[in-house]
């Protein structure tokens, strides 16, 4: 399911940072992380939070770390020297002219020290245990977004079913006039083919044997089950997305049968034929909405 947070907090008169968190519909869990640099530990510990709180959809976390003031950062001399001083040779070397850019050399890892000693892009302990807090207040925003649509969609796929299951009632409703003219075509056309001195009561019984093979009954009660199932699912909650998937599939493939048992036939298993194919379609688009659920 989609959804979007975001948080921003201040740590301190010099630094803040905001959290923002994204997700799409997805078969499976895949987290994507933007973080500053240098911050692996971190990104450890909000990917263990991620996968323990959310099941399923595209993720996408950006962390962004502001800080203001001099005092809270300091120029690493060494390791920028080294990198002005490499520039300048590998210039030298190549015949190459040109000054060191100090802004693409200030965002280099380690080329900027926080006050304390410890790199900027580093992760300070009072800043790592404010980001990990504020990570399961966005993840709650984005959850309670995320259920909003889950109940929208709850309430489309009640509908959905009751369609279903007023097509499958229908169907029921003709399946006795569907069957005996059925019966009577193959009646009919096992007389043309064995001629006039025919055993009546042979053919008949046949006739009648051929056409119980094409009665469409247990499809009707198997689609009644599933939706059943489908309902109680629904009424369950938590984790049912690939279950509901699965009952879909079978559901299409009852009226796939449905469609295949009825064909060839006039009169009413025309419009079986219709209930069928309104039937397909119904599940088709809860198939579609099913992929939104977890």
């Amino acid at each position: 399911m989609t959804g979007f947070a975001q948080v921003k907090e201040q740590v301190s008169d010099q630094l803040s940072f905001s959290l923002s968190l994204k997700s799409v519909n997805h078969r499976f869990l895949d987290v994507h992380l933007r973080m500053p640099s240098d911050s692996d530990a971190l990104e450890m510990k909000l990917r263990r939070i991620l996968k323990d709180k959310i099941a399923r959809g595209h993720v996408d976390l950006v962390l962004m770390i502001q800080r203001s003031g001099a005092a809270g950062v300091s120029i690493n001399k060494q390791l920028v020297g080294a990198y002005v001083h490499v520039f300048r040779e590998a210039a030298r070397e190549f015949g190459i002219s040109g000054d060191p850019d100090l802004n693409a050399i200030f965002k280099l890892p380690g080329a900027l020290e926080g006050g304390n000693g410890s790199s900027s892009g580093g992760i300070e302990s009072e800043l790592e245990a404010a980001i990990t807090a504020k990570l399961e207040e966005v993840i709650q925003r984005l959850n309670d977004m995320r259920c909003e649509e889950g109940a929208s969609i709850e309430r489309e796929m009640r509908d959905l079913l009751t369609r279903v299951q007023t097509a499958v009632g229908e169907v029921e409703k003709h399946r006795s006039a569907v069957l005996y003219a059925y019966m009577e075509k193959i009646r009919t056309r096992m007389q043309e083919l064995v001629g006039a001195h025919a055993d009546q009561d042979r053919m008949l019984q046949e006739s009648a044997l051929l056409a119980e093979r094409s009665d469409i009954q247990e499809e009707i009660v198997r689609m009644n089950t599933h939706i059943t199932h489908f309902r109680g699912l629904l009424d369950q909650g938590g984790e049912i997305g690939k279950k509901l998937d699965f009952l879909l599939q079978e559901m299409n493939r009852e009226a796939n049968t449905l469609l295949s048992k009825t064909s060839g036939v006039a009169g009413e298993a025309l419009r079986i034929t219709e209930l069928g194919l309104a039937l397909k379609s119904e599940i088709e688009k809860a198939r579609e909405q099913v992929q939104n659920i977890e």
